[in-house]
């Protein structure tokens, strides 16, 4: 079976002076469901590159969970191990896929912007383009524009976009949570194993 790195969010525990590296046990399954192996990145870039170069993955999954520090979020350590993963799968062509919050980190740091939009925190909504259905929504930050090369794929009724991609680089996204759902759709499992590339 293929491995895919998956990243991690931070919960912080002030109490007890921890900062903790969690992932809700569904999007493990999900990716497993996908067909793929995944191996938890700790946020700590020394060990997110000695993974990958131990690994040798297929893929890089950015999960969701926490905002950027550019957005006021309060784990640097997570915007700077998923940075580091970006940049070693650029130089091996290795794609990434961001979720929810791991597009909106490819899309800023891509230079495309982001713009706060409480109505589609825990929401559902229809999008449309290269997916047509309706999806969940859990973001308080919507992409409003992407960056140089990268392409919108599809988009809410708003406007705000749900799915893109820059193919040059092989990074894509995506804002809806495919393990949040009771079941997880198969359109969700075809489309993460297209972008990793495990449908070939």
């Amino acid at each position: 079976m293929k491995a895919v790195l998956v990243t991690q969010r931070v919960d912080i525990h002030a109490d007890r002076g921890e900062r903790r590296d969690a992932l809700d046990q569904r999007f493990a399954q999900f990716v497993f469901a996908c067909g793929l192996l995944p191996v938890l990145v700790p946020n700590d870039m020394n060990i997110a590159q000695a993974l990958f170069d131990a690994v040798r993955p297929v893929g890089v999954v950015l999960s969701g969970g926490n905002d950027l520090v550019a957005l006021g979020g309060n784990a640097p350590e997570r915007d700077a191990t998923e940075d580091a993963l970006t940049q070693i799968a650029k130089g091996q062509c290795v794609p990434v896929v961001g979720v929810c919050r791991g597009m909106q980190l490819l899309v800023h740091r891509a230079g495309g912007t982001l713009v706060n939009n409480a109505g589609h925190v825990a929401s559902r909504h229809l999008v449309r383009g290269e997916v047509n259905r309706e999806v969940n929504s859990f973001h308080g930050w919507e992409v409003h524009r992407c960056g140089p090369g990268w392409e919108s794929l599809a988009q809410a009724d708003d406007g705000s976009i749900e799915m893109a991609c820059c193919a040059e680089l092989r990074q894509w996204g995506v804002m809806w949570h495919p393990e949040r759902e009771k079941e997880f759709a198969p359109e969700d499992i075809a489309l993460f194993r297209k972008m990793l590339g495990a449908s070939d």
